[in-house]
């Protein structure tokens, strides 16, 4: 069913450029993807960029000049849309105003995946998009946020980062068939895989929906933008079951927003989607107790 996601945010404001971001890490907390909507107010122009996502680029009033490679440049006038794809070094820059254009970012843009050259010192508007996405390094910032629900107090996360937990035996063989791993539930569930992104919330959910296996069950670290850039979306959604196992109450009551991979998770090493592997600790009952490294601190 439709829902709404979040709302429009004011990431950047200044020296007549502002930029309205309508979807991504800022508005709706989704690093799926990005799209904003910028307005020039006078002429200016931006530094040299190098993106580390694909980007479209579509002018809605007045135009834009990219300027690329060895002295080349290009016009992009109002109606028009312009690509460019994931590592092209390019400089846009603003003629004339009013200019008003929408980007959009896959993956979502964040600071660290557009690199600006603009000298040693970071400007006005690279300090304010770190801030924005909690990558300042202020240790008393705000707790984070995900789709507009608080995460929770103590609680926090890396946009990037997802969870699964797996029974050991399923994802060993997986890796030994050098096939893509699907939990069993997969077609049943929606063909999608369950996944959690915040590190506090994983014993509960185990408990909840695991404890009756008797398998050794593993935590796998797993990167959002690496599974994207191979072609597997995750979508940040309301919780739901697993196979027979309904949504808990916890889950309901406080809003959580759960990822779903829509796919299945490729263990070829080479694509850099699996960043790690933690234990999970049962006690002779089978009741999860921890996850060494993610809940044992």
């Amino acid at each position: 069913m439709p829902k709404l996601i979040g709302s429009s945010q004011v990431v950047v404001q200044i020296d007549g450029l502002t930029i309205d971001e309508l979807a991504g890490n800022v508005a709706t907390q989704d690093d799926t993807i990005s799209i904003a909507y910028v307005t020039v107010s006078e002429p200016t122009a931006e530094p040299w960029l190098t993106l580390d996502y694909d980007e479209w680029l579509c002018v809605r009033k007045g135009k834009m000049v990219l300027h690329y490679g060895d002295g080349e440049t290009m016009e992009v006038n109002a109606g028009d849309t312009c690509f460019v794809a994931k590592g092209e070094r390019f400089r846009p820059v603003f003629p004339v105003a009013p200019t008003e254009y929408v980007p959009v970012c896959l993956p979502a843009f964040r600071p660290d995946r557009c690199h600006r050259e603009e000298g040693d010192e970071p400007s006005d508007v690279t300090s304010k998009l770190l801030k924005l996405h909690k990558m300042d390094g202020d240790e008393k910032k705000e707790e984070p946020e995900v789709m507009g629900c608080l995460v929770g107090e103590g609680q926090t996360r890396d946009p990037d980062i997802l969870y699964h937990m797996c029974e050991k035996p399923r994802w060993e063989e997986a890796v030994k068939s050098q096939k893509a791993y699907f939990p069993p539930t997969f077609e049943q569930d929606g063909f999608f895989t369950h996944a959690t992104a915040v590190p506090q919330r994983l014993i509960d959910t185990a408990n909840h929906f695991y404890q009756s296996s008797k398998a050794e069950w593993i935590c796998l670290q797993v990167s959002r933008s690496a599974l994207t850039s191979v072609g597997i979306i995750t979508k940040d959604e309301d919780g739901l079951p697993v196979g027979d196992a309904g949504v808990p109450d916890q889950i309901k009551q406080n809003r959580w927003i759960c990822p779903h991979i829509y796919g299945g998770i490729p263990t070829i090493e080479s694509l850099g989607i699996l960043t790690k592997i933690h234990p999970m600790v049962r006690d002779e009952k089978g009741a999860f107790l921890n996850i060494t490294g993610l809940t044992d601190n």
